[in-house]
C-alpha cells in the first residue's frame, strides 16, 4: 500500500478534555481452534468520539472489533480469554443476554446488507422485535428519525415501500445504519463500511460518522490511511494479532511512538 505521510489531519486536538471510557478492553486474546488470533490486546475507547483500527490484511482488526459485540460466538471452535467491558459490565458475562448486547453495539459490515425487505421494514425490524414501539405511529416516527439521522430520508421518504436492494450502494449502505441505530445502540461497529463503495458514496459515509459521533460511540475497521485520519479521533494500530500502539490520531499519523507504525503509515509495508 503506498500511503502518502503527509496525510493532512482534521481531527480533535489532543488538547481536548479526555472523555469517559464506553469499551475497555484488558489482556484479550483470541483462538480460533488452536490458531491464536489475538494476543493480549488492551485498548480503551472513549465515548462520543470516532476510534479507528488501522494495520494490514489479517492483522487481528475485525477480529478485535467481533469481540465487543460477541459476533465471533457464531464462529464454531472460537475462543475469546480477558475481559472486554461495556460502560463497566463484561460483555462475556454468562448472564448476559448477546441479543440484547447486539441492540446496544450495532454493526455495519463491509458490504451492504438490506434485510430482503421495504425500506421501511429494514427499519422498523429492530425496534418491532425489541418492543420499542407501542403503537403504528411511534414505529413510523421511529423509521423517520432514523432514516434522518442516516442521511437518507430525503432519497427515501416518497418510496418507503419498496425494496431496499433496489437502492444504490451508498444508499444501502446507510440504510443499514438507519437500521443499526432505529434500536438506539450506544456503540456501532463498522468494519470497512466504505470499501466497497464509489468515492462520493464514501465521502457521505464519513460525513455522517462526523455526525453521528455526536450520540454515539463509533469503532471503524479500516485499510486506508486518509479515512483514519480524516474520521477518527483515536487510532490502534494492530500487527500479526496484536496491538503496537494507540492515542490520538493526530500524534499516531504525526509522531508514532513505534517504528512498526512508522513503516505501516509511511507505505513501507501493508
Amino acid at each position: 500500500m503506498n500511503v502518502n505521510p503527509h496525510i493532512s489531519l482534521d481531527v480533535q486536538s489532543a488538547a481536548s478534555p479526555p472523555r469517559a471510557v464506553k469499551v475497555r478492553a484488558r489482556n484479550v486474546d483470541v483462538f480460533y481452534g488452536d490458531k491464536q488470533a489475538l494476543f493480549d490486546v488492551s485498548l480503551d475507547v472513549p465515548e462520543r468520539s470516532v476510534t479507528a483500527l488501522i494495520g494490514p490484511s489479517g492483522c487481528g482488526k475485525s477480529t478485535f472489533l467481533r469481540c465487543i459485540n460477541r459476533m465471533n460466538d457464531t464462529i464454531v471452535g472460537a475462543r475469546v480469554e480477558g475481559t472486554i467491558e461495556l460502560d463497566g459490565e463484561d460483555v462475556n458475562d454468562r448472564g448476559l443476554d448477546p441479543v440484547l448486547l447486539r441492540a446496544r453495539v450495532g454493526m455495519v459490515f463491509q458490504k451492504p446488507n438490506p434485510f430482503p425487505k421495504s425500506i421501511y421494514e429494514n427499519v422498523a425490524y429492530g425496534p418491532r422485535i425489541h418492543g420499542l414501539a407501542t403503537s403504528k405511529s411511534e414505529l413510523d416516527g421511529i423509521v423517520e428519525t432514523s432514516l434522518k439521522r442516516a442521511g437518507l430520508w430525503k432519497e427515501v421518504s416518497d418510496r418507503l415501500h419498496q425494496s431496499g436492494s433496489g437502492l444504490s450502494g451508498g444508499q444501502q449502505q446507510r440504510l443499514v445504519i438507519a437500521r443499526a441505530i432505529a434500536v438506539k445502540p450506544e456503540v456501532i461497529l463498522m468494519d470497512e463500511p466504505s470499501s466497497a463503495l464509489d468515492p462520493i458514496a464514501s465521502a457521505r459515509i464519513e460525513e455522517l460518522m462526523d455526525e453521528l459521533r455526536e450520540e454515539y460511540t463509533i469503532v471503524i475497521v479500516t485499510h486506508s490511511m486518509a479515512q483514519a485520519a480524516r474520521v477518527s479521533q483515536k487510532t490502534a494500530f494492530f500487527h500479526l494479532g496484536k496491538l503496537i500502539e494507540a492515542g490520538p490520531t493526530d500524534e499516531i499519523f504525526t509522531n508514532p511512538r513505534d517504528s512498526r507504525t512508522q513503516d505501516y503509515i509511511t507505505g513501507r509495508f501493508g
